[in-house]
């Protein structure tokens, strides 16, 4: 019986170790970011009796089970989902607002009303040459700002473009990550704390890979995880201890950016690279409404210009050349050339300002500033729409984020009874062996 007591005292106090170093364990990382709470499981050690009864039971203490991790796999992938949602969802917004930027900061609105004004003017006297002198440099100005919108927009797609080549780079990285960890939790044994800090490894690595991508995880019995990225009807990305190659394919002509997976198109709804696209399609469309804007512009006043004579009585030149907002230039610099008089005039220095009008009628048909108000509107409108989504989508990841942290996360006054609890459960599992010993010694002392 003494010795059944040593056994049992033993195992108790390897038992109460094991669950003083898990609730340290606990109480370290309490900070720690995708740190997920452990708890030993015990279970009892029993064993058959004597001889002649073999169905008899004795029980020979206490044995560890399992290092439990005290995770929610539905509230980690909640986590997951809304965290892809919010990045997609922000990496928009930050494309948007610098599209927004490019756009207002280069003055193109502006431009193109102090343009207009300065014919309006004219029209008091056209043959002023100082008032001529004006509109050409009103149109210098605005020719200059439409460049500069180009060019804005441009580096701002520039830089989504370089967001997203990191991104993929870092979803490869995270890739390769995974499959390595799938490949260590294959030989790792289900009991230790080896296996709990690769499982936390696994699923810090998902909720990560999560922020660059919406992704489907199907997890089996030992702890490896299959990721598709794309959602349930994406493609595979890690299987077992392989993962596959994500590509990005930059458009030099729109800046778009479009994914693949070891070649296979690649439809992403979630993660940054997904708002990422979306701004810069976008940022697409704006610059073709720019372009065509511009280009509008230049037709109209050219197709009027063409119709009158100028100042020394010759036929109207072109003022504007170009087809787009980055190819927009000043043609002419001598404001004697705005032809404001009708072809029929036959003398120079004609007051007539009947194709000056006709010109301003082929500008208001254009409407250049309405045109530019309307995508300085687009822009805002869809950037304020946008802010209002992602405001809802951090509500909800961040109440996800709460749920799964109630679950998973340390309580210090819990972990703080813990301790209290296996501290005595070892000094009673050593007073057990300390009275197996006086049981033992007395045992010997009667004979």
């Amino acid at each position: 019986m003494a010795s059944d007591l040593l056994s049992i005292g033993r195992s108790g106090v390897q038992a109460a170790r094991i669950g003083l170093d898990v609730t340290a364990q606990n109480i370290a990382n309490a900070g720690s970011t995708g740190y997920v709470r452990r708890s030993a499981s015990f279970s009892e050690v029993a064993s058959t009796g004597g001889a002649y009864r073999i169905g008899d039971l004795s029980l020979s203490g206490v044995r560890l089970d399992a290092m439990v991790r005290n995770a929610d796999a539905f509230r980690q992938a909640e986590v997951r989902r809304t965290g892809s949602d919010v990045a997609r969802a922000g990496a928009e917004v930050s494309g948007l607002q610098n599209l927004e930027s490019a756009i207002e900061q280069s003055g193109v609105y502006d431009a193109i009303v102090g343009f207009e004004s300065s014919l309006q003017q004219l029209t008091q006297n056209p043959t002023d040459t100082s008032l001529r002198a004006s509109v050409i440099e009103k149109a210098r100005t605005m020719v200059g700002t439409f460049q500069i919108a180009a060019q804005e927009l441009d580096a701002a797609a520039d830089g989504q473009q370089f967001l997203a080549k990191d991104g993929v780079t870092q979803v490869n990285r995270i890739a390769q990550e995974l499959a390595r960890t799938n490949a260590r939790l294959s030989r790792a044994s289900d009991a230790s704390s080896d296996k709990t800090a690769l499982l936390d490894q696994r699923d810090k690595l998902l909720e990560e890979l999560s922020n660059y991508g919406n992704i489907a995880t199907e997890f089996s019995n030992d702890g490896q995880v299959a990721v598709k990225l794309g959602g349930q009807g994406g493609l595979d990305l890690v299987t077992g201890n392989s993962a596959k190659t994500v590509g990005i394919t930059l458009s030099t002509s729109d800046k778009t950016i479009s994914f693949d997976v070891a070649g296979q198109t690649l439809a992403l709804s979630g993660g940054s690279l997904a708002g990422q696209q979306l701004a810069l399609a976008k940022g697409a469309q704006l610059k073709t409404d720019i372009d065509t804007l511009a280009k509008k512009i230049v037709d109209a006043f050219n197709g009027a210009q063409a119709t009158g004579k100028d100042l020394d009585g010759n036929g109207g030149a072109a003022i504007f050349s170009g087809t787009s907002a980055a190819t927009m230039t000043l043609a002419v610099q001598d404001g004697r050339k705005i032809a404001t008089a009708p072809a029929s005039s036959t003398v120079a220095g004609s007051r007539d300002a009947t194709n000056l009008n006709a010109i301003r009628v082929a500008l208001a048909d254009v409407d250049p500033a309405g045109e530019m108000d309307k995508i300085l509107f687009d822009v805002s409108g869809t950037l304020a729409g946008r802010n209002v989504t992602l405001g809802a989508l951090q509500t909800i990841a961040n109440t996800a984020k709460v749920a799964l942290s109630a679950q998973s996360g340390v309580d210090l006054d819990q972990e703080a009874v813990n301790l209290v609890r296996f501290q005595q459960a070892f000094q009673a599992s050593g007073k057990v062996m300390q009275v197996a010993s006086d049981i033992f010694d007395t045992l010997l002392q009667i004979g």
